[in-house]
């Protein structure tokens, strides 16, 4: 592989996840662990990268994400492959929290038109898109508006959240860890988040791979607070594993073949 080209997905990882050691550069690279330090020293250098003990950290802070509709075409094809996958866990009639998000907002596209539910949402963005969807009785919450995200946030948020009791709650995250659960940037969002989590009966997250093993600034929620997981993430991703063994149940997604296979305890 190309040194540049080379350092270049090391960056990319290192912006995906926050972090990297060198042993795990080496294997995934198929290169020495000398050929990583040169390459972590060079990024470090250039500015991509910042070099701790045992490999490297990204220098984009734990806060930052970029606006929701500059977002909106990163993983584009993975997160309609997944957006479909979450359409089956949907039922006639039931009445569902949509939180907002890029992923979220591919799975509200897909939601059939003539499909009855009751929708509960924070998101502006998800709100624009139920009104496509002549059988869907669309509930917002009040709050203040996040402009950046298209979000409402708040007390009014919150308190429409303590009042209701739902079927499910389908969710993106920012990031996704064994150790510290659902992640998100922003704090005001993750306070929607939890409350929307406490008032549905089934927890749904959407997120792609590149969610998996990334730490964002504030920890909404545990892992096993998550009923049902939909993502691309390989199973046997050792993250992946650890949180089936956490009682989550997997639902495995190929873009390409457009295949699912599900897996859980």
């Amino acid at each position: 592989m190309d040194s540049k080209f080379r350092r270049g997905a090391i960056a990319q990882r290192l912006q995906d996840h926050g972090e990297a050691s060198i042993a795990e550069l080496a294997m995934t690279f198929g290169t020495s662990e000398m050929t990583i330090r040169r390459d972590l020293d060079l990024l470090e250098i250039e500015g991509r990268a910042r070099r701790v003990r045992g490999g490297a950290i990204s220098i984009q802070s734990r806060s930052f994400e970029p606006p929701v509709l500059l977002r909106s075409g990163k993983e584009a094809e993975v997160k309609r492959a997944l957006a479909r996958a979450a359409v089956n866990e949907l039922a006639p009639n039931e009445t569902v929290i949509i939180d907002g998000g890029t992923t979220t907002h591919e799975f509200v596209k897909a939601i059939p038109a003539d499909m009855p539910l009751t929708v509960f949402t924070s998101s502006l963005l998800i709100v624009s898109e139920l009104n496509t969807k002549p059988s869907v009785r669309t509930i917002v919450t009040g709050g203040m508006v996040r402009v950046d995200e298209l979000n409402l946030v708040g007390p009014e948020a919150l308190e429409a959240y303590k009042n209701i009791n739902c079927d499910a709650l389908f969710m993106s995250v920012a990031g996704i860890s064994v150790e510290k659960g659902l992640t998100d940037p922003n704090i005001d969002d993750s306070y929607v988040k939890n409350a929307a989590m406490s008032a549905a009966r089934r927890v749904i997250v959407l997120a792609d791979a590149t969610k998996i093993d990334h730490v964002a600034l504030i920890n909404v929620a545990p892992i096993h607070r998550v009923d049902l997981l939909i993502t691309n993430a390989l199973a046997t991703n050792k993250t992946i594993m650890a949180i089936k063994e956490q009682g989550v149940e997997v639902l495995h997604v190929e873009p390409i073949q457009q295949e699912v296979a599900r897996e859980s305890l």
